[in-house]
């Protein structure tokens, strides 16, 4: 039987109360799901920024809610859907609860995780928290001018 001496025992037993202590300090006043923005925005598989009345610029194009739809789903059936998605902030527009309520849809909908920006920190939205609301279309229509009708008998009565 091997005996150790009390001093290494006692030195043993203190290093792993220390370690212990350390760990625990770790985690002492932490916050679990939010992070800095600024930290984290190399992380996801797709950025999309809220634009102007619950529209969406991605790459550059502006979608409704019902377009942005269609994309997921095209990426669904090439096999590139993303894990996770990154909601900012526009530079016309702000996050608004209607961006979120078509984010919980789509999460919804295909299975992947959100994440939006609120002043600085990444929260996920949950679906449950968030009322998913239905997709739609956003297109302004152009006013139709009718013009008056014309004479095409140049005038003449029959």
């Amino acid at each position: 039987m091997i005996r150790f001496s009390t001093w290494l025992t006692r030195a043993t037993a203190a290093i792993m109360l220390g370690s212990t202590l350390l760990l625990a300090g770790c985690h002492f006043g932490g916050t679990k799901g939010d992070v800095a923005t600024s930290s984290m925005k190399g992380q996801f598989d797709a950025t999309i920024e809220a634009y102007k009345e619950g529209q969406f610029l991605v790459d550059g194009a502006v979608l409704s809610s019902a377009d942005l739809g269609s994309h997921f789903a095209y990426l669904k059936d090439q096999g590139k859907l993303p894990r996770t998605v990154l909601l900012v902030n526009s530079d016309d527009s702000k996050i608004r609860k209607q961006h979120l309520q078509y984010m919980a849809r789509l999460r919804l909908d295909y299975g992947f995780r959100v994440y939006y920006d609120d002043k600085g920190t990444l929260k996920e939205i949950n679906p449950i928290d968030t009322k998913a609301r239905q997709l739609e279309d956003h297109h302004d229509r152009a006013p139709v001018e009718v013009p008056p009708p014309q004479d095409h008998t140049g005038g003449q009565q029959y």
